[in-house]
């Protein structure tokens, strides 16, 4: 498993807007600017967010982004499946139940899925809030 740019930009986004909370809507060069990462990028990222309710949007003027909960209701875990489509250390893990003709017999299918719990419980334990407080 290897976090894309796509995964860590969109984190880094979220937890740019977790820092802003509270000051309305922010705009997305706002962001970008802050986190060196291109507008362009962002707004590849943006609508998985605001079509699955994370983001809050505003038009116009003083348009931009903000999220839609408060940051302890995200987590890393969310945040990056959302991006990412899975966090699975190996392509049979990707469908539930294993699709894989070999799953029966395979010897190494319980460390991979050991791993899978090792990092779905590390990563769905952080929220955004976590991040801001430096836990």
């Amino acid at each position: 498993m290897k976090i894309s740019t796509k995964g860590r930009y969109a984190l880094r986004m979220m937890i740019d807007l977790a820092q802003h909370r509270g000051k309305g809507f922010i705009a997305l060069k706002d962001i970008a600017e802050r986190q060196g990462i291109s507008k362009k990028y962002l707004e590849q990222i943006v609508p998985m967010f605001s079509k699955t309710n994370y983001l809050k949007t505003n038009r116009g003027f003083q348009g931009g982004y903000q999220l839609a909960k408060s940051p302890d209701k995200y987590t890393v875990g969310e945040i990056l499946r959302l991006t990412e489509g899975s966090l699975a250390p190996v392509a049979c893990l990707e469908n539930d139940p294993v699709e894989c003709e070999r799953s029966e017999e395979c010897l190494t299918l319980p460390i991979w899925k050991g791993l899978q719990k090792v990092i779905d419980d590390y990563l769905d334990k952080i929220t955004l809030q976590d991040i801001l407080d430096g836990k």
